[in-house]
């Protein structure tokens, strides 16, 4: 096999009102294939039935998308809310686990919307179930018509809502040559404390954060708030962030 594997972490659903499944975005795999030239894998966000070992010896990186459900609250301490479900717990467990692995054994790790929360919570971070409601936050939920449903166009919920000034000559500064981008914002959960390993290089114009770094990780480990899934085939920002995990999992393949 000559590309090298992205193991895509699966989300837990119910299908007909009956049918336990694992669920990933096409986009998600679309955005490996296409963008970063790799082999897309989903695997089950259950930490029953998914060995992390077995699992990080047959992938050269691993994507932690965005999913419905939010971060259970007690991973950072905080009692739950039921206006704040639903939730994912067997995807909880598998991926704060996963996240410590993939740092510490170098393997290349980009998180996405959820993915991106999971790596703060991973290193003793924290979140806000609700960031429009902090004093100042606009709201960075998906755009909805006027009776409350999602808006219908996909071209209108993924429109870049908002800027993200990032940090000078930081990791996100250099890879997308320019201090400021555009991005899109479909969430209601955000980074409310950041981890202690997590660095913040993109906050947007309200102070929310929106793309962090991992600290001494020796590979590839970076996480952004938006769906940087939806476009990168024709979105530079977001191209640019899957060319750049691709290149790291060819150089993890080349180096094993």
């Amino acid at each position: 096999m000559t590309k090298p594997v992205v193991g895509v972490i699966g989300n837990s659903s119910v299908v007909n009102d009956r049918h336990n499944v694992q669920l990933v975005g096409q986009r998600n795999l679309c955005a490996i294939a296409e963008v970063a030239e790799a082999l897309p894998l989903m695997f089950a966000g259950t930490p029953q039935i998914t060995d992390i070992d077995a699992l990080l010896g047959a992938v050269d990186g691993i994507l932690l998308t965005g999913a419905r459900a939010n971060v259970h609250p007690t991973c950072f301490g905080v009692e739950p809310d039921p206006k704040h479900e639903p939730y994912d717990l067997d995807r909880d467990a598998m991926a704060l686990s996963l996240i410590e692995a993939c740092v510490e054994r170098g393997v290349p790790l980009f998180g996405i919307c959820r993915g991106f929360q999971e790596m703060n919570v991973a290193f003793g971070g924290s979140l806000h179930p609700e960031i429009r409601e902090l004093p100042g936050r606009m709201n960075h939920r998906m755009p909805r018509l006027e009776n409350g449903e999602v808006h219908p166009d996909p071209l209108v919920v993924f429109a870049d809502r908002h800027e993200v000034r990032l940090t000078p000559d930081g990791v996100f500064a250099k890879l997308f040559g320019q201090a400021t981008i555009r991005v899109n914002s479909l969430h209601g959960q955000g980074i409310l404390e950041p981890g202690k390993r997590v660095v913040c290089e993109g906050i947007a114009e309200d102070g929310t954060i929106e793309a962090i770094r991992i600290a001494d990780a020796p590979g590839f480990a970076l996480g952004v708030q938006w769906h940087a899934e939806y476009d990168p085939q024709i979105n530079p920002i977001n191209r640019a962030l899957f060319q750049a995990f691709g290149t790291a999992l060819r150089a993890r393949k080349e180096a094993a």
